[in-house]
């Protein structure tokens, strides 16, 4: 549970709010997910098995929160030079993108009178949206990607108290689960439905785009921290309510658009976890939703409430990526998170080392503000635990193939502005199969494999871990396993690929060309397949060599 600050009328002031907060693309009408190759050189982000790519690479990234975005400007008179403030927006992407944020999450939500989104039932102020459509030009403009959400379970903006009494119904702490709820608030679920349409179906007067079709957007939020708590001790624990509905409006997403992914937005609390109590939003079962693209947690390890020390955190974090990569095989997003009354330069440092090594695959502090209006979890340009975050950025954007890293996360005193990345293309099934380098041979029996299957019966996505159990490293390699039926490679990740009947032949991309002895190299594919037939292959052969299988 945290303060949230929220701006009202032209000032800004806090209000304490209790927000314990916010598989390659879902099949829609099966449930089943689509290749996540289908947008990987359009500059879509997507899920590749338990990573998130872009532009056909695997995609790590360090972003931050600036949920109040919406508000800049005096909401009120001429559009475009009153109502909303261009200035002060691009200084604020601005600032993210110099201090090397790459994704921002920020809420696309609010009922009330100043800078509503939707102040009455099915009325949508286009002032607003046209807010929003700038906010969007000027994240690409900058750079960045963006985690817009869609509706918020807390009180702050109006959340989905304004929906339920819209219905007749009152709201907060726990009347608010018959959002959840079809027998109780119908309308609850038209109006929510009929807000994601209009957002989903939104051409941005600036740039022409439809948000469905815009690769700004990194993904969708259902909801900040939703949760179907203190109706029955079994829905606390299930959270059957909870994940019905996520199915049904995840489904309905996923309905519109097809091109971007779509997260839950929960907390990750949860007895298991010895973090918080058991909500009715349980991590692994609401987000096994075929519709839900990766997992999400929001850890304040030291508020009163959770009062973890340092080393709890880390195990705390490494508990939800486990679950995630492993159990429910897709990536994990810290989308929120942030300490306070501690040295918080230390806590980040060791954090994000620990959230690092345990293969995380995005984050987002919780808050870049852009003037001093939070003293609690706010951060401003130019606060030392950014030197931190910088230091993070180089080295998840290093795993994606993107910069070289800083060689530790000690604070530097400089920033140093980072262009974006150019799309490149991806690389196909058809991509030719030449190394960068020479491959260096490898004795018999000097490499293992394995081959990890997310496998949804007309398509599937393999991870694959080459091992170079050898004495010398791997300069420039090539894979060739086959097929056990008529599988077909749609997209490959971090190496090339091509296809002759079942034989597949893989080539190293120059990030991947070199394995260390002892060290290895992951790659990943996307495949279609008839349900039943398909399976690890029986052999592997690397530059000419069998390997070990497992």
């Amino acid at each position: 549970m945290h303060t949230r600050l929220r701006p009202t009328g032209r000032a800004f002031w806090p209000v304490a709010v209790l927000l314990t907060v916010a598989l390659a693309l879902a099949g829609l009408a099966t449930g089943r997910p689509t290749a996540a190759a289908a947008d990987s050189s359009t500059g879509f982000a997507s899920r590749c098995g338990i990573h998130f790519c872009l532009n056909g690479k695997e995609y790590y990234f360090a972003g931050a929160n600036t949920y109040d975005l919406f508000t800049y400007g005096n909401g009120s008179n001429d559009t475009e030079t009153q109502y909303m403030d261009k200035a002060r927006i691009d200084a604020q992407f601005a600032n993210l993108a110099a201090d090397k944020v790459d994704v921002v999450r920020l809420w696309m939500f609010s009922h009330e009178d100043w800078h509503g989104f939707e102040k009455t039932k099915g009325v949508y102020n286009e002032q607003e949206f046209a807010e929003f459509d700038y906010i969007i030009e000027s994240a690409r403009t900058h750079g960045l990607k963006l985690v817009p959400v869609f509706e918020n379970y807390w009180e702050a903006y109006g959340g989905i108290d304004t929906r339920l009494q819209w219905e007749g119904l009152s709201g907060g702490q726990p009347g608010r689960a018959a959002f959840f709820d079809r027998t109780r608030c119908p309308g609850c679920f038209t109006s929510y439905k009929n807000y994601v349409s209009y957002a989903l179906n939104r051409t941005n007067h600036y740039s022409g785009v439809k948000y469905k079709d815009d690769p700004t957007i990194f993904s969708w939020e259902l909801m900040n921290e939703p949760r179907y708590e203190g109706q029955s001790a079994a829905e606390n624990v299930d959270g059957t309510t909870l994940r019905a509905w996520v199915d049904e409006m995840g489904a309905f997403v996923k309905g519109i658009d097809t091109h971007h992914m779509l997260g839950a937005g929960l907390e990750g609390h949860g007895t298991k976890y010895g973090f918080g109590g058991d909500e009715g939003n349980p991590f692994v079962h609401i987000q096994e939703s075929s519709y839900v693209d990766y997992t999400t947690a929001h850890p304040y390890p030291n508020e009163s409430w959770a009062n973890l020390s340092l080393d709890q955190t880390k195990a705390l974090i490494r508990a939800w990526i486990s679950d995630s990569h492993t159990v429910l095989g897709k990536p994990f997003f810290m989308g929120e998170f942030n300490v306070n009354d501690v040295d918080r330069s230390a806590w980040w440092t060791a954090i994000y080392a620990d959230f690092e090594a345990a293969g995380g695959d995005g984050s987002a502090f919780w808050w870049y503000q852009d003037h001093a209006v939070d003293g609690k979890f706010g951060v401003s340009a130019g606060a030392p635990e950014l030197a931190v975050f910088r230091a993070h950025s180089d080295r998840m954007r290093a795993r994606s193939g993107l910069t070289t890293p800083t060689a530790s996360p000690s604070p530097t005193a400089t920033v140093s502005p980072t262009a974006s990345p150019t799309p490149t293309a991806s690389p196909t099934a058809t991509a030719s199969p030449t190394a960068t380098t020479s491959p260096s041979p490898t004795a018999a029996g000097d490499c293992a494999v394995a081959y990890v299957l997310s496998d949804w019966g007309s398509s599937f996505n393999a991870d694959v871990t080459i091992r170079n159990t050898g004495a010398a490293a791997v300069t420039g390699w090539q894979l060739v396993f086959a097929f056990p039926a008529n599988q077909t490679v749609n997209s490959v990740w971090n190496a090339k690929a091509t296809q002759s009947g079942r034989q597949v032949t893989v080539t190293n991309e120059t990030w991947t060309a070199t394995v260390p002895a002892g060290g290895s190299v992951t790659f990943g594919l996307n495949a279609n397949s008839t349900a039943g037939t398909n399976g690890v292959p029986a052999r592997f052969t690397l530059n000419g060599r069998a390997c070990t299988v497992g």
